[in-house]
């Protein structure tokens, strides 16, 4: 089936400094493994005539290691609010079932947890923040670079978009298994995936 979505998206985890799980180094996290949770808001979107836009999507990963070595743990929360069409719609996306960058990152899962419905929040900008209830508070702040601009990391192995924000995560996590209690890294950035991407375009980063 066709699908598109396009919107933004905020991220924190575990890693301390600059997460190197994008350019598929080993985390940098106290235990070496990456736990992180990333909520994106679909402004646009849909699958085979599945209408998903203003839909949320919070994303959850345990990385043991380097990200080429695979055996990810996922699990998915969508808005409380959504249909069973949109969750069925958005379970087979983010399982890579059909096709797109997902499709292409399912080859490393080891275990999905599971999609859920919760209720989720989120807020734009260059300080972007979001919560699952229950689950997940989600806060960033950039770094900045000498011209007061935000410092970003272009054509990453495993971005969630072509170049995205790089900066201080904080909140915490707890779902599916996965925890951190304080979070160290974060990144955001509009992103774009389809179930075709343009031949170049990042792959996204669970």
């Amino acid at each position: 089936m066709a699908w598109n979505m396009t919107g933004s998206y905020i991220a924190n985890c575990n890693c301390h400094g600059v997460c190197p799980c994008p350019t598929g180094q080993k985390p940098s996290s106290d235990s070496g493994e990456c736990i992180g949770a990333a909520i994106f808001h679909i402004d646009r979107g849909e699958c085979d005539g599945v209408d998903l836009s203003g839909v949320d999507v919070a994303l959850y990963n345990h990385f043991p290691t380097a990200l080429p070595e695979g055996n990810w743990k996922v699990g998915l929360v969508v808005s409380e609010g959504v249909s069973d069409e949109q969750l069925d719609a958005l379970d087979r996306i983010f399982r890579g079932e059909e096709g797109g960058p997902f499709g292409e990152l399912s080859a490393l899962y080891g275990e999905y947890a599971g999609t859920e419905r919760g209720a989720i929040s989120y807020s734009d900008g260059e300080r972007p923040s979001g919560s699952v209830e229950g689950r997940s508070e989600l806060s960033f702040e950039p770094l900045l670079g000498p011209d007061g601009n935000p410092t970003t990391v272009k054509n990453a192995a495993f971005g969630f978009a072509p170049e995205f924000m790089i900066g201080k995560g904080s909140g915490r996590s707890d779902s599916f298994g996965l925890s951190y209690d304080e979070a160290d890294y974060g990144e955001a950035a509009a992103f774009e995936f389809a179930s075709e991407m343009p031949e170049g375009a990042a792959t996204g980063r669970a």
